[in-house]
């Protein structure tokens, strides 16, 4: 069913720079018609110079509701009227809602994505699955804020962010230190290709390849394999690969090639594999009911839909693959 749109038809839609990109549209318009709701959620490419102009135009015309994508996500905070309790600690926004007394709420439901599939592996585990368990963490970029809130939230024993570029790691280390005390962090050096010369707060001397020895998940939250022949386009090396147990699980925020060729090698070697394209489409979910809910309706969002329109989009033979957003 084609979505006509008319002079009452509402506009919902993701702010980044690049977004022509975006799977957003995709499963968002999908769910929209599911639900029946004279509403249109478009890909609106914004220059960082331009986002204040943007984000107020668009409170101006009514806007129904924002998601914001990168380079965005941490400048748009300033400009929420309200910011939630998570957004606030976490540092990031990634949905704007209307506000009843005017102006946007940031919040961030990247964090409730990221959960998601980690929830539901807890739940067939059985409870407390993840309180004695120690994780690794790929990359201190845009996506691991939203990555160690949701881990410390789980209540895990250690989380170790392992980074290339000391300075951001140490900042990183040193915002996200105060709120997840679970939190240490290991210097990936550059200089040793994947492996690691240095190391900061939780390395203990010990190379990558013991943390990954003793992890029982691993996040990756760099771009390493995204959107490429994944040939040599992993974030581990061979040796890194080896010290995996199985029945490791490996949650790779990247969906696009699906399976990435971390999640190829670390399946090979009998690991749990997950990619990000869950993730995208619960966060979705849930900020388009953030939306709906502030719109005054009271209806479910179909999140079935949402994820087969989805799937689909990806495995179509003649599209332009997308990055995560």
């Amino acid at each position: 069913m084609t979505h006509t749109i008319s002079g009452q038809t509402a506009l919902v839609g993701v702010l980044g720079d690049p977004v022509r990109h975006s799977l957003s549209p995709v499963m968002h318009n999908a769910a929209l018609r599911a639900l029946g709701l004279d509403w249109i959620y478009l890909a609106l490419p914004v220059a960082a110079a331009d986002l204040a102009t943007v984000v107020r135009g668009l409170e101006a015309v009514d806007c129904r509701g924002l998601n914001v994508t990168l380079p965005h996500k941490q400048a748009v905070a300033g400009l929420a009227a309200e910011l939630s309790p998570l957004a606030r600690r976490v540092g990031a926004v990634n949905t704007l809602v209307r506000r009843e007394a005017g102006g946007w709420l940031g919040t961030n439901t990247d964090v409730d994505g990221f959960l998601a599939p980690l929830r539901q592996a807890g739940a067939d585990a059985g409870a407390g699955a993840w309180a004695s368990r120690r994780a690794v963490l790929l990359g201190c970029g845009g996506s691991a804020r939203a990555v160690v809130a949701g881990l410390h939230e789980l209540g895990l024993e250690r989380i170790t962010v392992a980074a290339r570029d000391p300075v951001r790691l140490a900042a990183f280390q040193a915002s996200c230190g105060a709120w997840a005390p679970a939190l240490d962090s290991w210097h990936w050096s550059a200089a040793a290709g994947n492996g690691a010369d240095g190391n900061t707060a939780g390395g203990g001397g010990r190379s990558l390849a013991d943390l990954l020895a003793s992890a029982d998940l691993v996040v990756n939250s760099t771009p390493m394999g995204m959107g490429l022949p994944p040939s040599a386009r992993s974030p581990l090396a061979a040796g890194e690969l080896e010290a995996l147990r199985p029945g490791t699980l490996v949650y790779d925020l990247i969906y696009t090639p699906r399976p990435t060729q971390l999640l190829q090698d670390t399946r090979a070697r009998g690991c749990r594999t997950q990619d990000g394209l869950e993730m995208l489409v619960q966060q979705g979910a849930a900020a388009l009911q953030l939306w709906i809910t502030a719109a005054g309706q009271a209806l479910p969002v179909p999140v079935d839909a949402m994820r087969a329109a989805a799937t689909a989009w990806l495995a179509a033979p003649t599209v332009v693959r997308p990055g995560p957003s």
